[in-house]
Formats: C-alpha cells, sequence, structure tokens
C-alpha cells in the first residue's frame, strides 16, 4: 500500500440513496501516475484519502509541488456523471541526497616541507537538500593521511600539518580521498593527487666515500668522478672541481662529467719519497641551487714503478727423448733468469706456447740464487701414441715476467714407439628412409678403422634415441625400427613399420672393438653416430578439430561475403603432404515452419582456406544475399582433401541456424539518429547485459513520428536478440526482460528508450478528445443494453401468461400428497384455501396479484402456477454462510422429441418428484404479493 498525503480532508458525497448513491473515484491531471486514491468506489459520501502510489515521481529535488484532480462520477447518471477536485500537493523534502564535488579528481600541487597550515586548495561540496545548506563536514581519508595533511571540517580548506614529513625525496605524491558527509551521514568522495614540488634541501652525494685508482709510471689517468642530488633539475645539476694541493696542478676535472685526468707524464723517481707513489686530491660537487650546497671525496692515485728487464734463458735449444704410452713421464727441464731487483720484476713464469697440441705440460720452480727452472712431462692425461702423425714434437717454451716481458727458446721432444691403439669411427653422413619403408637389405653401415697394422673389428650397438612428437630434441624411441649387425650393416626390423609421425629422425649409437688389442683399451673411446631422417609420405588424411558445430546468422545482416562459420583442420603429415585446401559437398535448408528440407547443393555458401601456423582454416561465407523471411537452419557439409597424391578426404557437417526478420525488435529513442550512432556501443552493452544474447544492430534510422507516441526527431534502431543456441527473442520476451531489467531505467534515462517492439515504455500521454468520445461511445453502449433488456424482459412476461393459461387445467386436476387437502386455489398465487393445502393457511387475496385470468372463466381455471416458470431451489453447504439459490429455468423455445411433457407443470412437478426421492434438502420460497407469472 501506498503512504497517504498529510493535511487532507476531502469528501464525496452523492446524495441518491442506495445503489444510485454509489459513485466511483479516480485520479487525472499531471501527476496522476505517482498517486491513487482511495477508496475507488463509494456510497453516499465517503472520506477521499490521496495515497502515494509511485514514490521514486515525488522528489522534491525535481518538484517542489504536485496538482492532481480527483474526479467522482455517478455510473447511473449519464447526465451529471461526474465532480472534480483539484489538489496541490507540497512535497516536503527529506536528506535523500549526498554531497557532490565538481570534479571526481584534483590535482594539487605544495612545496615540500612547507610550513605548517600551508593552505593546499580549499574543495567544497554541494548537497541539493536544503538542510544540508551550510552543514556539510569535511574530511581527509585514510587517517594516515593526516600527520602531513588536514582539511577543515567547516569550510573544505586543505593545509599542511607537519612541514618535516612532507619530503619530496622521500615521498612526492599523496593521493587521500576527501569525504563530505551531510546532516543524515550521507557521503560523497573526491580523490586528491597532492604533488610536492622541490627545493634545494640536498647535498650532493658522492657514489663512494673515496677514489683509489692505481696508474704506471709513463701512463695516462683517466678516471670518473660521480656524485647525485636527489632534488629536481637545476637544483640537482652538479659542477665539479679540484681542490689545491701539491699535485693538483698534474690533473684536471671536467665540471660537468667528473672526468679526472692527468695533464703530463707521471714519473715515479720525480715524486717525494715519503709519499711512497701516493697522490691525494681532494675532489668537490657543488649544485646550482639557491643557495648552492656542495660536498667533497678524497681521490687516491698508486702512480706503479714499470719492468724494464727481459727474462733470458740459459741456452738457445733443447732437446729430448720419452717413450709413449707413459702417463706423467719426465721430459727434460729448461732455466732462464731476470736482472730486475725486486720479486714483483724478476719473478718467472714459464709455458709451451705451440708445438705441444695439448700433450706436454710444463712446471716452474725456484732455481737459486737468481734464476727459475722449467720441469716439462707428459700431460698425466695423455699417453703419446707412436702411431699418431706426431712422432717429434717442437715446442717453443717461453719464460715471461709479470710484466709480461718474455724470451722464447726451442725444445725438440723424440717419441720412441710403443704398440697400443684403440679402434676409431669415421664420420658417415646422415642416411634419408621413407616412413612405411620394406626393404630387406641393408640401408647403411659403420665405419671404423685402427691405426695398428693387424686389427679385427666388430661392432655393437650402444644407444638408440629418436626425435619423436615434434620434439627439438632427442629422447627414447618408441620402438625398435633398426637393427646392428656385427659387420656395422643397419637393417630394418620387419617386426616394425617406420612412422614419420611418431618420429622423424633417428640417432644410433655404437662402438666398435678391435678384437686383436693386447695393449690398453680395445674398444672406441667415442661411440659412433648415424643420423636416420625419416621422410613424411601422404599417409594421413586431413582431420577437422573437434569444436562447436552450431553456429547462428541473422539473415538480415548478413551481406554478401560475411563470415558465417568456420572449420579448422590438421594433418599430421608435413610440408607439402600436409597442404589441404576445402570444399563446400552439400547444402541442405530444413525449413522448421514447414517441417521442410530443401537440396541447395552448393549455392548459398562458399569456403575460403587460409593456414594458421600448422592449422588449415575454412571461412564459410555466403555467395548471395540470405533469405530474411524463413525460419530455419542449413546444414551444410564441409569437405578438406589434401593437395597432394594421394589426395587424401575428410568431412565435417556443420549446422547454421537462421535467424528471420519475425525476430526483428524495433527500439524506439527519443533522440536523434547521430546520438543514437554516438552512443550504439553502450546501448549494445545494457542491452546485451539485461537480455544475455548476442545483439545485431541492423540499421540506426529516423523514425517517421507516424503515431501518437512516436514524434518527428525520434530514432529506430532495429536490432536482433540472438541465443547462442540458435533461437532469438521476439518483441514481447525482449519487452518483458527488459522491463524487469535494471538496465532499463539507464536504457531510458540516459538514452530516451521510449518503445521496444511497439510497446510504449515512457508514459502515455491522455487526449481528452479521445477520452470524451470513448465516455459517448460507453454511455449510448448501456442505454441500448438497457432497452434490449427490457424488450427481451416484457416479451418473455407475455409468453408466460399464454403458457399459463393452458396449465390451469392441468393445476386443476393436481392431486396431492395424503396429507394434503383439495380445494380451490388461489389464482397467480402459492395459496390453496383449504387447510392442510398449504404452509401459508387462510390469507387473504392480495387483490393486487390477480393476472386477470379469471375474468372469463371459472373457479377451476384458477390453478397454482407454482411451478409454471421457476423452480427455485436451495442447496446449503456445510461451507457456505450464505444460501445459494439455484435456479433453473426452463427453455421457452424447447418441447421437441428430448422433452417428454407437454405442458410446464407437468415437468414442473415430476422434477419435484425426483428430488424428493433423492431426498435432496432444499427450501422453497413463496412471496404473497409476488406471482412466478409476474417475474
Amino acid at each position: 500500500m501506498g503512504v497517504p498525503v498529510d493535511d487532507l480532508n476531502i469528501r464525496a458525497k452523492d446524495l441518491d440513496q442506495g445503489d444510485n448513491g454509489k459513485f466511483e473515484l479516480s485520479l487525472a491531471g499531471p501527476d496522476k501516475d505517482a498517486f491513487s486514491v482511495s477508496p475507488q468506489i463509494a456510497y453516499s459520501e465517503s472520506p477521499v484519502q490521496i495515497m502515494v502510489k509511485n514514490s521514486q515521481a515525488v522528489d522534491y529535488e525535481t518538484k517542489t509541488s504536485m496538482v492532481i484532480q480527483i474526479i467522482a462520477k455517478d455510473p447511473s447518471n449519464t447526465a451529471d456523471c461526474c465532480s472534480t477536485a483539484t489538489v496541490t500537493i507540497q512535497i516536503k523534502d527529506i536528506n535523500d541526497n549526498s554531497p557532490t564535488f565538481p570534479k571526481e579528481v584534483y590535482i594539487l600541487k605544495v612545496d615540500e616541507h612547507s610550513p605548517n597550515g600551508t593552505t593546499v586548495d580549499t574543495i567544497t561540496a554541494t548537497d541539493p537538500d536544503t538542510m544540508d545548506v551550510g552543514n556539510i563536514r569535511y574530511r581527509l581519508l585514510p587517517d594516515s593521511i593526516l600527520k602531513y595533511f588536514n582539511v577543515n571540517a567547516m569550510t573544505g580548506r586543505i593545509y599542511v600539518t607537519n612541514s618535516k614529513l612532507i619530503d619530496r625525496e622521500v615521498t612526492s605524491l599523496y593521493s587521500p580521498t576527501l569525504q563530505a558527509r551531510d546532516q543524515a551521514n550521507n557521503t560523497g568522495n573526491a580523490v586528491l593527487e597532492i604533488t610536492l614540488t622541490d627545493i634545494n634541501d640536498q647535498t650532493p652525494q658522492f657514489n663512494r666515500e673515496s677514489y683509489i685508482d692505481y696508474v704506471k709510471e709513463g701512463s695516462n689517468l683517466r678516471i670518473q668522478v660521480q656524485a647525485t642530488d636527489r632534488d629536481e633539475p637545476p637544483n640537482s645539476e652538479i659542477v665539479y672541481g679540484i681542490v689545491n694541493s701539491n699535485y693538483s696542478g698534474k690533473f684536471t676535472i671536467d665540471p660537468t662529467t667528473g672526468w679526472l685526468e692527468n695533464n703530463g707524464p707521471l714519473d715515479r723517481e720525480a715524486m717525494q719519497a715519503k709519499d711512497n707513489g701516493q697522490v691525494k686530491l681532494n675532489v668537490t660537487a657543488t649544485d646550482k641551487g639557491s643557495p648552492p650546497l656542495t660536498s667533497w671525496v678524497p681521490v687516491i692515485i698508486n702512480v706503479e714503478d714499470i719492468n724494464d728487464n727481459t727474462p733470458k734463458f740459459r741456452k738457445t735449444s733443447y732437446k729430448f727423448l720419452v717413450e709413449e704410452g707413459k702417463k706423467a713421464e719426465f721430459v727434460g727441464s729448461v732455466q732462464a733468469v731476470d736482472l730486475d731487483q725486486t720479486i714483483d720484476h724478476n719473478r718467472i713464469s714459464f709455458s709451451i706456447v705451440s708445438g705441444s697440441f695439448g700433450q706436454f705440460i710444463i712446471q716452474t720452480f725456484r732455481d737459486e740464487p737468481d734464476g727459475y727452472i722449467g720441469n716439462i712431462t707428459v700431460d698425466p692425461d695423455i699417453e703419446l701414441d707412436y702411431e699418431s702423425s706426431f712422432k717429434t714434437f717442437s715446442l717453443d717454451v717461453e719464460a715471461m715476467d709479470l710484466g709480461s716481458m718474455k724470451d722464447t727458446v726451442n725444445v725438440e721432444v723424440i717419441v720412441v714407439d710403443v704398440n697400443d691403439e684403440r679402434p676409431q669411427f669415421e664420420p658417415v653422413p646422415p642416411l634419408h628412409i621413407k616412413e612405411n619403408t620394406t626393404i630387406t637389405e641393408a640401408v647403411g653401415r659403420f665405419e671404423g678403422v685402427d691405426l695398428d697394422m693387424n686389427h679385427v673389428l666388430v661392432y655393437q650397438l650402444v644407444s638408440t634415441k629418436c626425435r619423436c612428437n615434434g620434439s627439438l630434441t632427442l629422447g627414447p624411441c618408441p620402438e625398435d625400427w633398426f637393427i646392428l649387425e656385427p659387420t656395422g650393416e643397419i637393417m630394418l626390423n620387419e617386426e616394425f613399420v617406420i612412422d614419420f609421425e611418431k618420429c622423424d629422425q633417428v640417432d644410433l649409437g655404437a662402438q666398435v672393438v678391435d678384437e686383436l688389442t693386447q695393449k690398453g683399451e680395445n674398444n672406441s673411446a667415442t661411440p659412433g653416430h648415424i643420423v636416420i631422417n625419416i621422410e613424411d609420405i601422404n599417409d594421413n588424411a586431413p582431420a577437422f578439430e573437434t569444436t562447436d558445430s552450431l553456429y547462428v546468422v541473422v539473415s538480415e545482416t548478413a551481406s554478401v561475403g560475411s563470415v558465417i562459420a568456420s572449420v579448422t583442420a590438421t594433418d599430421r603429415d608435413s610440408g607439402k603432404n600436409r597442404q589441404m585446401t576445402f570444399s563446400i559437398i552439400n547444402i541442405q535448408f530444413r525449413d522448421d515452419v514447414n517441417n521442410k528440407t530443401t537440396e541447395l547443393g552448393s549455392r548459398v555458401f562458399r569456403v575460403v582456406t587460409t593456414q594458421e601456423d600448422d592449422k588449415y582454416v575454412g571461412n564459410i561465407q555466403n555467395i548471395e544475399v540470405l533469405n530474411i523471411n524463413v525460419k530455419g537452419k542449413y546444414l551444410v557439409t564441409v569437405g578438406a582433401a589434401n593437395t597432394e597424391e594421394p589426395k587424401l578426404f575428410s568431412e565435417t557437417k556443420l549446422k547454421i541456424f537462421t535467424v528471420d526478420k519475425s525476430l526483428k525488435v524495433e527500439l524506439l529513442f527519443s533522440k536523434t539518429v547521430a546520438e543514437v550512432q554516438s552512443a550504439q556501443s553502450q546501448i549494445v552493452l545494457l542491452l546485451t547485459a539485461a537480455t544475455q544474447t548476442k545483439v545485431e544492430v541492423v540499421r540506426i534510422r529516423a523514425d517517421s513520428g507516424s503515431t501518437e507516441i512516436r514524434a518527428a526527431g525520434d530514432t529506430v534502431m532495429e536490432v536482433y536478440f540472438v541465443n547462442a543456441n540458435g533461437t532469438a527473442l521476439d518483441s514481447d520476451t525482449a519487452e518483458t526482460i527488459l522491463s524487469n531489467s535494471m538496465e532499463r531505467y539507464k536504457l531510458q534515462i540516459e538514452f530516451g528508450l521510449k518503445d521496444i517492439g511497439g510497446t510504449v515504455v515512457t508514459e502515455k500521454q491522455v487526449n481528452p478528445v479521445m477520452f470524451v468520445l470513448l465516455g459517448l461511445v460507453a454511455g449510448l453502449i448501456i442505454v441500448l443494453a438497457v432497452m434490449t433488456t427490457s424488450l427481451v424482459c416484457t416479451r418473455r412476461s407475455y409468453r408466460t401468461k399464454l403458457k399459463a393459461s393452458k396449465a390451469m387445467n392441468s393445476a386443476a386436476m393436481v392431486v396431492t400428497g395424503g396429507d394434503q387437502k383439495s380445494g380451490p386455489v388461489v389464482p397467480g398465487t402459492n395459496k390453496y384455501t383449504m387447510e392442510g393445502a398449504n404452509p401459508v393457511l387462510n390469507l387473504n387475496i392480495d387483490t393486487a396479484t390477480d393476472l386477470g385470468f379469471d375474468e372469463e372463466g371459472s373457479n377451476a381455471d384458477r390453478v397454482s402456477l407454482n411451478s409454471l416458470d421457476y423452480n427455485i431451489d436451495m442447496v446449503m453447504s456445510d461451507k457456505d454462510t450464505m444460501p445459494m439459490m439455484m435456479i433453473q429455468e426452463e427453455d421457452e423455445e424447447e418441447g421437441g422429441a428430448d422433452n417428454p411433457y407437454v405442458e410446464p407443470l407437468g415437468e414442473a412437478l415430476a422434477q419435484r418428484g425426483k428430488k424428493r426421492v433423492n431426498n435432496s434438502p432444499s427450501l422453497t420460497f413463496a412471496n404473497p404479493s409476488l406471482s412466478t407469472t409476474d417475474l
């Protein structure tokens, strides 16, 4: 129920009595839809209450007063039927609005370390509620921001609370929320972005506490000194300099980059002995702020002595002998000396710079008192092999001090023969074998060699690895496709079939054994490998990927060439063997209305083949405009065939459901075409969210304004609401869903939605002229109905009297029950003159009830007519509190073969006899002043 309007004292009165005093109450006027009237039907006199029906329409901020008209209508008085009272309702304001700020985000700036109380800005909110004018309170959120900034709760002035804490170098941006609260605790928020601007409060800081560098005498120094300033430019721009000292004149520094260099040669011997080769400088960094800030750092430069003496060997050449097959065998020694006086300059190290080929090593030892010795030995991990191509080695041995000054001597090493060689593998190029091959001869072989003169080589398979399932690396093989014979021949394993789609490369690893080896290992040091590449043949048909085979197309929006559906297929073969093309095999259309299927062959659609990575995509396009008047689905059979022989083939079936124009919904907007087009994406999003369907817009056009609800300047958007299962919403369903959705109000208010598929969304304006015409037509219909009823009743009364006359003779001859007495009757009544004949005894005859049938007849004609017209039985149920009278009326026109009674009275008596036999409880009513004939 609605809320009653206060202070309303209205009474409606009709001076007529009874049913004539009945009147109806209704509302009119511009604001009638916001209220209802109670009661709607009253008698004689009644107080009138106005109730709020639509609370959303009663808004103080929209209207401060509303006007309605109360109409009291007398339905029985067409001449003077109505009375009207105009009511002006003053709307009382309540606090139903929240404060709002002019902007959602405010960009503010303030200097870092500004004094406490410095104003950042003053921001205020507004509230349309009258009680909130001047009563809005402000605060900053979260509470953690209050140690930096605060706001005056009354004025909205934002100010600094702690100048020390607002440091740009710590935090440059604060983003508090400014909250406004009204008297009803309604709140509104705005985001503040407070940026701290820089002041020169940071001293330049060097990256190190000190700089230490080393430079050899006679060399140039180049070292970069770097400092940073956390302020912003220009406060952070730095200028470098050197503080005057004993050695500052020998160096320069770039004031911008901080590169420090010597401006002349550095001579260790020219420096003071107490400095021990060290140069100490103080470098400064000064920023460009106002006032400028400066810091300094020590720079220590160590000038090193240089090495000017070269090591020398004691001999010009050396020659040694060594047996093969002995690890770490001593070969011989070389000696060298350096004339420099310090150990850092005269220390020598020996190395073999060439000719060793990794067979020998040399170790350095001190040779007192002034030289060094180098012992040459065979590498501990190497055994010299006489059978190799190196039977004599010419070594170049180098002696070098720490200053990289060096001398070189030649050492000749001769290898003495011992028999101990191992077999080896010769490289074999990759083999190529087609898949499904069944040849019985060898497909390839391993090749092994042994440098010894007498040898017998036997081959053994040690590993089999495969590259399978598109992998880039080798792994275990699923099947043993190849067999390695002892002779090194590679044979096919007849138990398996080579399949390129399983693995496309096989790597066989083998070792070779020399059965005649007497010393050392008799097998190959490293296994031999043969790579077998499996070549693809076209043995796999294209395979369609399992996807949703159901598609939906809106026939009206599908222009020629539109992509209606797509299929994807792959082929396990590779290269040209996997290439394929799609084709339309067959098209059927199943008409859902006529339940009829039509063969279309390859008409209507075509398929365009494209390749995406390793997949082939077939886009189904319409080659003609689809019929927008039919409803059903296309059954499309798509085939995929290889382009290379043999052209293997596969197919799939698609269902393409059509959405015909009967499901097109027209949405009427009170906006212009340009406005609706610019908001199309937003409208589609709202429609999609409300209906949970795919919304397809056919066109947006200007409306003709041909109906009352359509005005010139309105815009019609024609859309389809398509479900994923191939169905679509009709206009009634779409209107029902949208009317019950939350998005409806946004569509109406923001975008002006007025009508959905012919159903008016906005309020329809009442046409007074039409209302009057409808009232006149209704009154005329009522008058005609009353006149027709009167004529029918008059005609029926005369027919009843005729039947009563015929029944008088029968009534006189009626034989009553055993307890009843016969006697004269009172014509036209339900009374007998004899005692015991009727419960109503000895009553005076009312002459007003005499119908005049006895004027020319005898007394015998005055027979009771009780059963001529109506037999009124009241059947009482246990649950009913009021009796219901069941009136059975004989049909005036009946009397044919189905009715065995010629006279109405005979049928009435027979019906009474049946009821008595059935013992049905009944009550019979008699009115002494009203006869059945009069009824």
